[in-house]
């Protein structure tokens, strides 16, 4: 029997997370038609409007009043990963940087030495539902990288490699490649403090789509000290070396070599694998430093000067201008997505 599984265990809303990552996420809201604010098209009596989890209908407002997400709120001394599968996001912060992106794009924000940022979840559709799928992952920095300058960076859809493989059988296997290089494909690359920056640290996020009967070799680390999570978030079990592990469970596995994924019954995976940063966290909602003098550090610099400030007329904003996806810079700079297709890799 393999000895490539370490442990598994059940997931819940928030998944367990392994230095390098401090969080992760799978918000997965299926959303009604919007109305003329790019809110929800309903009533919204019975939400606990501001703290809204519950999913009542199968949808949340989070801490959205008027149109869902999160609206406003500062960070410190770590970075969001946001992976975007369906619906749009709408960002804003206190550097005064602008984006719309989504459907399969990822936005990789530094906060550094602090930054405020709302992320709000626009219904565009007013016939239809607007479903949003998105994944959200905190990946910490080093002690010498945490004060940094703020930074984002967005890997628009197209730009972001995608692997083919095809088993013996013909089945197929997608692997999109968010971060760290797979089978001759590189990924945009993460912004430049970010611990996936150093080769060293061995950061991957893939997305890991199995279709039923399909048998994929997950190559062997390049570090002997990565260490490797397997989420199984949709289809009901996925066979690491032959080992079972069911549907919405998290899998630590071995990374000193190959392992062979495979489902009878299809089965996507999102994999995060990185080597340990090995330094004291300390964390208290939105900072994440060393020691708690840090954190009293960070609340006292925030009530001191907020980041920058909040340079826009309101704490949940939406780009009603904006006519597709973008991203516009504090200089002013705009960048929008390239009219490309993505980068694929057929392997056998």
């Amino acid at each position: 029997m393999s000895d490539a599984v370490i442990q598994t265990i059940e997931l819940g809303s928030q998944w367990p997370t392994i230095d390098p990552f401090l969080f992760c996420v799978h918000h997965d809201d299926h959303y009604p038609a919007g109305n003329e604010h790019a809110g929800p098209a309903v009533a919204l009596q019975g939400r606990d409007l501001g703290q809204d989890f519950a999913g009542l209908d199968g949808w949340r407002m989070y801490h959205g009043v008027e149109v869902p997400g999160f609206p406003n709120h500062p960070h410190r001394g770590f970075e969001t990963v946001t992976y975007v599968r369906q619906g749009l996001i709408d960002h804003s912060d206190s550097l005064g940087a602008a984006a719309r992106f989504g459907r399969g794009d990822v936005q990789w924000l530094t906060a550094g030495s602090g930054i405020v940022h709302s992320e709000m979840f626009l219904l565009l559709d007013q016939e239809r539902g607007n479903p949003l799928e998105l994944f959200q992952i905190w990946v910490n920095l080093p002690a010498e990288d945490k004060m940094v300058a703020p930074h984002f960076s967005m890997l628009w859809d197209g730009a972001i490699p995608r692997l083919h493989h095809r088993d013996d059988n013909g089945r197929l296997s997608e692997i999109t490649v968010i971060a760290g290089a797979l089978g001759g494909l590189v990924p945009p690359p993460p912004p430049p403090h970010s611990w996936a920056s150093r080769a060293n640290a061995d950061v991957a996020i893939w997305h890991l789509n199995l279709e039923p009967g399909a048998r994929w070799p997950l190559p062997a680390a390049a570090g002997i000290e990565t260490i490797r999570t397997l989420y199984v978030f949709a289809g009901e079990s996925l066979y690491i070396d032959g080992i079972e592990v069911g549907g919405r469970t998290a899998t630590v596995v071995r990374g000193d070599g190959e392992i062979v994924l495979s489902s009878t019954g299809g089965a996507e995976v999102l994999l995060l694998q990185g080597r340990p940063i090995g330094e004291p966290v300390a964390r208290y909602g939105p900072f994440v430093m060393n020691d708690d003098d840090g954190i009293e550090q960070a609340f006292a610099d925030y009530r001191a000067t907020r980041f920058g400030g909040w340079p826009w007329p309101s704490e949940e904003p939406v780009h009603r201008e904006a006519t597709g996806r973008f991203a516009r810079r504090p200089d002013g700079t705009v960048e929008t997505p390239a009219a490309v297709t993505g980068r694929v890799s057929t392997a056998p």
